[in-house]
C-alpha cells in the first residue's frame, strides 16, 4: 500500500512537470495578430477610465481554427472580460503548425481623444 501511494505521487509529479515544460508561449504571426486586432475592435475605448491600459492574453488555436483564451492578465477586470468576450471561440484563418501551440499576445489599449 505504501509503495502504491509513492508510485501515484511520483506519477503525479512527473505529469505536472511534463505539462509545465510544454507551456512555452510563442509570439503569434503578423497575420494572426492582425486578425485578433480586428476582432478586438475599438468599442472598449469609450469605457476606458485611463488613457492607456494593457493586458497579456495567453491563448491557443484549436483544430476548428477557433481562438481559445487560456488567461488574460491585466490590472483592469473590465478589460479582461472584454478581451475574453471578444476573442474566445472566434474563428480565424490561422492553422497552428503543431497541436497545442500556445501564444502570448501583449495587448495595449490607447484612448483616442
Amino acid at each position: 500500500m505504501k509503495n502504491l501511494k509513492l508510485l501515484i505521487l511520483a506519477l503525479g509529479l512527473f505529469t505536472v512537470n511534463i505539462s509545465a515544460a510544454n507551456m512555452n508561449p510563442i509570439k503569434p504571426t503578423d497575420e494572426l495578430r492582425i486578425e485578433i486586432v480586428e476582432l478586438i475592435g475599438s468599442n472598449y475605448m469609450n469605457e476606458m477610465q485611463a488613457d492607456e491600459q494593457g493586458a497579456e492574453a495567453l491563448f491557443t488555436v484549436n483544430n476548428n481554427k477557433e481562438i481559445i483564451i487560456l488567461s488574460v492578465d491585466s490590472d483592469d477586470d473590465l478589460l479582461e472580460g472584454y478581451l475574453k468576450r471578444k476573442l474566445n471561440y472566434k474563428k480565424v484563418d490561422h492553422r497552428p503548425s503543431k497541436h497545442g501551440e500556445i501564444y502570448l499576445l501583449p495587448v495595449k489599449m490607447v484612448k483616442q481623444l
